[in-house]
């Protein structure tokens, strides 16, 4: 399972209980939907937060990746180059 969808389960699941919970707390109607709106606009932000955490670490990654092809693709034509060489002057010296 991808560590998002385990982060949207966990905030997903922290959500609806809090949720439940203050549903049940002896309020009234106007503070509880404060409440519960107060708090949902946390865990928005605190997911959106963490959301932007795991981009982020994607993007480093696929960079990370990215530079490695460029490097592995370089050091790849530097080698052909040698062989051509190679077999260039092998012919020559026939």
């Amino acid at each position: 399972m991808s560590l998002g969808k385990v982060l949207i389960g966990v905030m997903a699941g922290v959500a609806v209980g809090t949720a439940i919970g203050v549903l049940y707390a002896p309020d009234k109607g106007s503070s509880t939907r404060r409440k519960i709106s107060k708090q949902g606009n946390q865990y928005a932000e605190d997911l959106g937060n963490k959301f932007n955490e795991f981009v982020e670490s994607v993007n480093k990654k696929i960079e990370a990746v990215n530079n490695e092809v460029i490097r592995m693709t370089h050091n790849g034509k530097v080698k052909l180059d040698e062989v051509e060489n190679d077999l260039l002057a092998s012919k020559q010296a026939k």
